[in-house]
């Protein structure tokens, strides 16, 4: 029988596409912390212009790749589907740089200091995953790495729960709830992202060990 793990030792086009997936998700976060740092630089805008774009060629050589490719160091099904995952982390975080530069001006005073931690983190442990995939399947951890993802959405969430009891206490005006509201819920989607990076990469190796 053909061995999983010689073929994932190869250098191999899919896995380092999907790394480089990874690592835009790390740059988005890098560029939120700097957009946010002075969300009046218009030129903060443009480097999420060009990690989209750049995100959306990696997806499409992933694709033209599983069309043209006779055998896939992963089922191709798999391939896909975390393609599409990675893809949805830096895309999310966008969309929240573009919410977050409509109502700066209202929210200047509102930290995201702790959330851009967190993302860093969450995005740092999605990149160890995949570059796992790359090195060979390893099981412990893998699942190590995945329960630390867990954790950051756990706290992700409790974080979220205490920050919409702050809204409701009165402190802001009813327009400034509404916008947080909305930016904080964007960000828990991000985290929500990277945990589900994390569950599909720990399926994948749970299948391929």
């Amino acid at each position: 029988m053909f061995s999983l793990r010689t073929l994932f030792r190869k250098e191999d086009r899919f896995l380092a596409l999907l790394l480089a997936s990874a690592e835009e998700g790390q740059a988005s976060v890098k560029s939120l912390a700097k957009l946010l740092g002075s969300p009046s630089d218009s030129a903060g805008l443009k480097d999420f212009l060009e990690s989209r774009d750049k995100e959306r060629q990696i997806g499409e050589a992933i694709d033209a790749l599983l069309c043209e490719s006779f055998s896939t160091p992963l089922d191709r099904e798999d391939i896909e589907l975390l393609s599409r995952a990675l893809y949805r982390i830096p895309k999310t975080i966008k969309k929240f740089a573009e919410r977050y530069l409509l109502c700066a001006s209202r929210i200047r005073d509102v930290s995201f200091v702790e959330h851009i931690r967190m993302l860093e983190a969450a995005t740092g442990t999605v990149y160890q995953m995949v570059s796992g995939l790359k090195k060979g399947p390893n099981l412990s951890a893998t699942k190590a790495h995945n329960d630390i993802l867990q954790k950051i959405e756990g706290d992700a969430d409790k974080m979220m729960v205490a920050e919409l009891q702050q809204l409701y206490r009165g402190q802001y005006d009813t327009v400034t709830v509404v916008i947080l509201k909305d930016l904080y819920e964007l960000l828990e989607k991000v985290f929500d992202r990277c945990r589900n990076v994390g569950n599909l990469v720990f399926g994948i190796v749970l299948k391929n060990s």
